[in-house]
């Protein structure tokens, strides 16, 4: 049984695989078009055409945003809360605020009311978010 690879082939390509793979990040990590990846790669000696850029990111674009998906930072096993009292327009509010260990935001709510209702609808937010 003939499962198909995970990782693009580069064979019979007339350019190397790390050239390839280079052009296809910057175009989806970046979202460029296609002329600025071929300007870009042309301003490092590497003369190729925005066709045959297009022609990379539909073969091999999908294999390497899957792999750039798997490499992503997870987020932290520890989480911290923070609340910070707000005044809008006259009235008292709430910022809820959950970080992971690095200090990245992992949810924000802004509530008006300091309930149990409100306290499980931010933890609700918080686990369907992550």
């Amino acid at each position: 049984m003939n499962t198909p690879s995970l990782t693009p082939t580069y064979a019979g390509y007339r350019f190397p695989a790390e050239i390839i793979s280079h052009a296809v990040w910057l175009y989806f990590r970046f979202s460029l078009s296609y002329r600025d990846v071929e300007e870009l790669l042309a301003e490092r000696g590497v003369v190729v055409t925005y066709e045959t850029i297009r022609q990379w990111c539909q073969k091999c674009g999908p294999c390497d945003a899957n792999q750039l998906r798997r490499r992503r930072a997870r987020t932290g096993d520890t989480w911290h809360r923070d609340a910070v009292f707000l005044r809008i327009n006259g009235k008292h509010h709430e910022l809820w605020r959950a970080v992971d260990h690095a200090g990245n935001l992992l949810a924000s709510l802004v509530q008006s009311r300091r309930t149990t209702r409100a306290a499980l609808t931010f933890f609700r937010q918080l686990l369907n978010g992550c």
